[in-house]
This record gives C-alpha cells, sequence and structure tokens, in this order.
C-alpha cells in the first residue's frame, strides 16, 4: 500500500490579484518520482516553496510528513528539523564559490551535526562516490563543468540522507550526456537510499522516462495525473500542446490584444 508522503489539499495561491494556484490537490506518494511538470509561470516552482513551507497557501491544507503544515509554521524548532529532512538541488547548483568540492558537501554536516571531522570525511567521500566525482574532491567550483557542478550540488544535497529530495530543473542547461548522467542518478539514488523524490521540470523525455507519476498543471489547475504512461496518454488537448510542444493551441500563441486593424489605427 503507498503512503503519502506529502500533499496539497484544495490549495488556493495568489500573488496581488493574480490566482496562481486554484483550490489545486497534489498527492506526493513516499519511494516515488514524481514530475511536476507544465508551461512557465504555471506555478510549478511555487508548488516547491509552498511543500517547503517557504510560503502559506492563502486556503487549503499542506501535510508534509503526515502533519499540518501549521505544526511546522507555529515552531521554529520543529521547521529547521523538518527542513533537514528535506534535500533540495537548486536549478543552478549554488555551489559556494569559495570552497573546494569537498567543503561544500561537508557544510551541511558541519552546519547541523556535531560529527567527527574523520566522520564527516568519510561521509563526504561516500556521497561523492555515489554522484562519480571523489577523485574531484579538491577541486574549486569554478575548475567544474556545468555537469560535474550539478552533481557535487547534488552529492551536498543528500549529505544528511533527506527523506524527500527536490529538484528544480536539474536538466536545465545540460548537454545531451550530462543529462543522461543526471536522470540516472536521480533514478538509482531514489532507490539506493529509498528517498522519495519531486522533479519540476520543462525537460519531457528526461522526466518522463524515470518519474513514475506525474503532475502537469496549467492555468493554476491540475490537468494531468497519475502514473506517467497513463498521464500521457490522456486525450487532452491541452496536454498534448504541453507534450508535442506546439506553439498553438489551449495556450494560444497571442497574448490577449485589440484587434490589430483596430490597434494599429486602420479602422475607420
Amino acid at each position: 500500500m503507498t503512503n503519502t508522503l506529502a500533499s496539497l489539499q484544495n490549495v488556493t495561491f495568489n500573488r496581488g490579484d493574480r490566482s496562481i494556484l486554484k483550490n489545486m490537490s497534489v498527492m506526493i506518494n513516499s519511494g516515488k518520482i514524481t514530475g511536476i511538470m507544465g508551461p512557465s509561470g504555471c506555478g510549478k516552482t511555487t508548488l516547491l516553496k509552498l511543500l517547503t513551507l517557504q510560503l502559506q497557501p492563502h486556503s487549503g491544507t499542506v501535510s508534509v510528513f503526515g502533519e499540518d503544515a501549521s505544526v511546522y509554521t507555529r515552531n521554529e524548532k520543529k521547521l529547521l528539523a523538518l527542513r533537514q529532512r528535506i534535500g533540495i538541488l537548486f536549478q543552478s547548483g549554488a555551489l559556494f564559490s569559495g570552497l573546494s568540492v569537498f567543503d561544500n558537501v561537508a557544510f551541511p554536516l558541519r552546519q547541523h551535526t556535531r560529527l567527527s571531522e574523520r566522520m564527516i570525511r568519510e561521509i563526504v567521500l561516500i556521497k561523492l562516490n555515489m554522484v562519480g566525482l571523489r577523485g574531484a574532491r579538491d577541486l574549486m567550483p569554478n575548475e567544474l563543468s556545468g555537469g560535474m557542478n550539478r552533481r557535487v550540488a547534488l552529492a551536498r544535497t543528500i549529505a544528511l540522507d533527506p527523506e524527500l529530495i527536490l529538484y528544480d530543473e536539474p536538466f536545465a542547461g545540460q548537454d545531451p550526456i550530462s543529462m543522461g548522467v543526471l536522470k540516472t542518478l536521480i533514478h538509482k539514488l531514489n532507490s539506493a537510499l529509498g528517498v522519495t523524490s519531486i522533479i519540476v521540470s520543462h525537460d519531457i523525455a528526461e522526466t518522463t522516462e524515470i518519474a513514475d507519476e506525474l503532475y502537469v498543471i496549467a492555468n493554476g489547475d491540475v490537468i494531468g495525473a497519475g502514473e506517467t504512461n497513463r498521464v500521457k496518454d490522456m486525450d487532452n488537448p491541452l496536454l498534448k500542446q504541453f507534450f508535442h510542444g506546439q506553439a498553438d493551441g489551449p495556450i494560444p500563441f497571442h497574448y490577449p490584444a485589440p484587434q490589430y486593424t483596430s490597434d494599429m489605427g486602420l479602422t475607420k
């Protein structure tokens, strides 16, 4: 039986007069890789920030690890402890430019544990070995390729053995080989570490190949949800436009505007 690790139930989130999420419900099942996809500006990053309690919904309920978000937001110590159970791979990698590869991965261990330097060294080398970069431990971030940067950031993400890993556009800006490496790592680490993963991405081929379940969101709502292959086969014009990269469709090519002739002053 599948357990729900995190969820949004009937969540609405607004920015000013603009509604970003409209009564949205999302269930993240334990041990699975869940892909969150959709057009730019549809609220994918907002969804991640709600799950990490960086944002609060205007209505609805956010639950993480079986508890309502309000349990954590009312208690700073519980909130810090919660965030240590969540690893985030940022789109940019966000390595500290003044620290070596080794010290970047060691950073969360030194900040949040009382482990000896000997133990920290062993953990860092294990994590770097898992992403294939143990031999790069003495390099500085400016000596790394884009793909290596992302892999070091992943090693740092898993340093504290999180239960939930969030990947924010992990394939963005990567060459085909680097994307293949990252895709393989995400899939293998999810299985080897027994974690739950959420991938927010525009890269359809890479994400759908490794995601067990998929949510596609648009216009502030879920337009497709379920097992990945089932979602890809849904007979929905908006889903078809997204998966096939069609320039025009339910999401129009033209932003709403007055009639062209009227706008150009060509009508009497």
